[in-house]
């Protein structure tokens, strides 16, 4: 079997292209290891467009419900498996997964997104979706009227900062350089805000909590002096890693190992290859903007699997 595309990744992007690739009656496959992306660990997501709230479990459902409604018998799902590398034979392209498997197709959509960087904190893993949250865009509401903690300085924490200015009381930001290192202008604005206290040189060194978060304590790396502070939220900005490893041989990525390419189709430096979500280049990380980049690919690759 030679598939016209083959779609790497079951998040919001993965899906949006398997759902318009099915309904273009392309012969497809869907390789992903599960369903939902990073959303999975958000307790309640409130910017799914067209949908009010909905946990991440539910959306992950929802998009493999809606992934399998159009498949049918055109679009295969190989759930389950990781892609682990591709290379190219004359025009087809070879993909071998995790698990040893073999997928040849004219077409590729790399959107495997990326994961987070964890905190290296005991309890950290128990608390993730418990008050350990990744995304301030999804999460920030629930966070209204309560006191929580940003790691990371950089742009993303800052951006993260100005958004919870608008629902918690209090906004605890550890630093663990000796500076913030985002931009000047957020930078001025979040010091402006009286809700806000910076604390540098700093990091977090333990979680405390019963079913959810309720605390925490934090180290100054200089000093070792620790100090704890009562707080419901954690929000981790401290960096992304885009699953690119297995195709960073063959395309062009960033410093970050993000996945160049053109903002007009998606379309990689490699012909035949497109990248959406995620693990690409792209301004802005979220899951709307993944779905609908997902989209320009497909309309893109359709033009082009049509005039091999």
């Amino acid at each position: 079997m030679i598939y016209d595309v083959a779609i790497l990744g079951g998040g919001p992007a993965g899906v949006a292209a398997g759902v318009y690739v099915a309904r273009k009656q392309m012969r497809g496959v869907v390789v992903t290891k599960d369903f939902g992306g990073q959303s999975k660990m958000s307790l309640d997501i409130q910017n799914w467009i067209g949908t009010i709230n909905i946990s991440g479990m539910e959306l992950a459902k929802s998009l493999q419900q809606h992934l399998e409604f159009y498949a049918k018998d055109v679009v295969d799902i190989a759930d389950g498996e990781i892609a682990a590398e591709i290379k190219k034979d004359g025009e087809i392209f070879k993909i071998e997964t995790e698990s040893n498997k073999n997928i040849n197709a004219r077409t590729i959509l790399i959107a495997t997104g990326s994961k987070r960087k964890k905190l290296a904190v005991p309890r950290a893993e128990e608390f993730e979706g418990r008050g350990i949250v990744y995304c301030a865009s999804c999460d920030a509401p629930m966070f209204k009227n309560k006191n929580v903690v940003v790691a990371g300085g950089g742009n993303s924490g800052l951006e993260t900062v100005s958004q919870l200015i608008e629902y918690a009381d209090t906004i605890t930001l550890l630093v663990r350089s000796d500076k913030l290192t985002a931009d000047p202008v957020i930078i001025n604005k979040v010091k402006q805000n009286n809700k806000v206290t910076i604390i540098t040189d700093t990091e977090i060194d333990a979680i405390r909590g019963d079913k959810f978060v309720n605390a925490i304590v934090y180290k100054n790396i200089k000093t070792n002096e620790k100090k704890e502070i009562a707080v419901e939220g954690i929000f981790v900005e401290i960096g992304q890693i885009p699953n690119t490893n297995f195709v960073k041989n063959i395309l062009d990525c960033n410093s970050y190992g993000h996945i160049k390419v053109n903002p007009r189709t998606q379309q990689t430096n490699i012909d035949g290859i497109w990248a959406a979500g995620d693990c690409t280049d792209v301004l802005y990380h979220q899951n709307n903007i993944a779905a609908g980049d997902a989209i320009k690919a497909v309309e893109n690759m359709f033009l082009y699997v049509k005039k091999k």
